[in-house]
């Protein structure tokens, strides 16, 4: 997965959710070009991080993003370790499944919490370092349930839109302080967690198949895909673009083709 080049060389990075998925696709390819890492989840693993000393060019931390002093904690650990935070990646959340009646408050709160006010903590925390950096960006991961209405998935996208709200809010507020702010809209991606989904369900190879075939490429996106734009909106070589939201879903937002095999006119 490299880099093939070090754009984000003498930066360090910060990403949640960092131990599986996306998060841990973007963390490597970070480190691949060059950056310091620290990656923050609740399951870490202790070879990832070294002794936390400056010279260590990959960082675990534990951290839950609802609780603020783990996370102040965590951010404050990353920083001394540094010299600092430049980058952070936004990028901890949990799905949720089903229509607007089928979520108790109790479950609303608890995905709220964790994919809307854990940005909101992490960000917060961070923000201090960033200000001092000359290249501060902030990446956000967000949905195609942001922008598109999918079925079963009103509390996700609920959380999602109020993302894609943040970032734009915190993109006009912190622009002058040289501080740019952006998110990435992932179709359905080939993660741990679509897998428990789908092997959840009756069929899992029909389900899979159903949602490879809403995305007009045909299939699910990749981890790797995801966070290559993710390292895009945070490399300095991006550094006219605020405020943007990164669509990597395989063509679900914006086209609208024939199914296979039906005639064109």
């Amino acid at each position: 997965m490299g880099g093939g080049y070090a754009d984000f060389d003498g930066l360090a990075a910060v990403v949640t959710g960092g131990a599986s998925g996306i998060g841990a696709a973007t963390a490597a390819l970070l480190a691949a070009r060059g950056a310091r890492v620290a990656v923050l989840d609740q399951a870490v693993e202790a070879e990832a991080g070294g002794d936390g000393g400056g010279a260590e060019p990959r960082l675990a931390l534990s951290a839950d993003v609802t609780d603020d002093a783990s996370v102040r904690a965590a951010i404050e650990t990353a920083a001394e370790a540094f010299g600092g935070i430049d980058v952070l990646v936004n990028n901890a959340g949990i799905g949720a499944i089903g229509t607007v009646e089928d979520n108790d408050d109790d479950e609303w709160r608890r995905v709220f919490d964790v994919n809307v006010l854990g940005m909101v903590r992490v960000a917060r925390a961070a923000l201090p370092y960033l200000r001092r950096s000359k290249h501060a960006a902030i990446v956000n991961t967000c949905s195609i349930a942001a922008t598109a209405g999918l079925p079963q998935r009103a509390l996700y996208s609920a959380t999602k839109g109020a993302v894609l709200s943040l970032t734009l809010a915190m993109a006009a507020d912190h622009v002058r302080e040289g501080i740019r702010v952006n998110c990435v809209n992932p179709g359905t991606a080939d993660t741990p967690w679509v897998g428990r989904l789908l092997n959840q369900s009756a069929d899992p190879a029909h389900e899979r198949a159903a949602l490879e075939a809403r995305q007009p490429l045909g299939r699910l996106v990749s981890a790797d895909e995801v966070a290559h734009a993710i390292a895009y909106l945070a490399s300095p070589s991006s550094g006219a673009t605020t405020g943007a939201a990164l669509a990597v879903d395989g063509g679900m937002a914006g086209l609208r083709v024939r199914p296979p095999g039906e005639a064109t006119h």
